[in-house]
């Protein structure tokens, strides 16, 4: 797994995520969702930690070309997770328009509050707010959707905005109606990290279902891996309770600052 947080600083979540896409398409596979956190302290976007802001300064104003940079009160210090996705899109996007797509045009539709006229540098074919007016203009391409919703909708936006034989990726989804590891529609989870208690579970196309131990230290340990994807019950469970087994009640990163 990535590290702890350089990993969303030096380009190796992006390398990863976009190796994973890659080998995902050229496998055959058409349908694929891409979840992690988009900035390294998700929960504390609000609240602007250090990391978050070095992340939104050095990273996503300057990488998107943001209009008037990362500064307080700029729309994309109020909405960094929403300009975030963008910039990870830009990242993610060479891997499912370029080579097996013959250098196809990639569209971004994003459901988020990002004002894409601040944007300078998408990276990307097209960018658009997700609406039925988008999904006429740009038909027939590549198409990454962020945070669209609930799983229930994704075939519908699919069936407007993409067909069978095109690459269509999901990347983000912040809300889930399964409240498990990954979706129920049969999208291959291409890349896949999220925070768990006491730990992570990571998950790179084509490799293993993967459970971590995030330690004291801030190091992770591998625990488990797993063939075919577990159940975010089962996988936490194992977590949880090898942590308290080694660190009672030692092993908090809110106590130790681990931010």
């Amino acid at each position: 797994m990535p590290a702890l947080y350089n990993g969303w600083m030096n380009d190796q979540i992006a390398k990863q995520a976009s190796t994973a896409v890659g080998k995902a398409i050229a496998s055959g596979v058409k349908q694929i969702e891409v979840n992690f956190p988009p900035v390294p302290n998700v929960e504390e976007a609000k609240f602007g930690t250090p990391l978050n802001q070095l992340f939104g300064t050095k990273v996503v104003a300057r990488e998107i070309g943001f209009t008037g940079g990362y500064k307080p009160g700029s729309d994309v210090s109020r909405q960094l997770i929403a300009y975030s996705n963008m910039y990870w899109a830009k990242k993610i996007a060479p891997a499912i328009g370029g080579g097996i797509m013959g250098g196809s045009k990639v569209t971004v539709l994003t459901a988020e509050a990002v004002n894409l006229k601040l944007i300078q540098n998408s990276g990307v074919g097209r960018t658009a707010s997700l609406s039925p007016r988008a999904s006429q203009e740009f038909q027939n391409e590549a198409v990454i959707v962020v945070n669209p919703g609930g799983e229930e909708q994704w075939e519908r936006i699919r069936a407007v905005h993409a067909s069978d034989d095109i690459p269509f990726v999901i990347l983000n989804n912040a809300y889930s109606t399964t409240y498990d590891l990954g979706n129920k529609r049969g999208y291959e989870e291409a890349y896949f990290l999220k925070r768990i208690s006491k730990g992570w579970v990571f998950r790179a196309f084509p490799g293993p279902w993967q459970a971590y131990l995030e330690k004291p230290d801030g190091n992770v340990e591998l625990l488990a891996s797993y063939k075919i994807k577990p159940s975010l019950k089962e996988v936490a469970t194992a977590v949880r309770e090898e942590s308290f087994k080694r660190y009672a009640m030692g092993n908090d990163r809110w106590m130790s600052g681990r931010l």
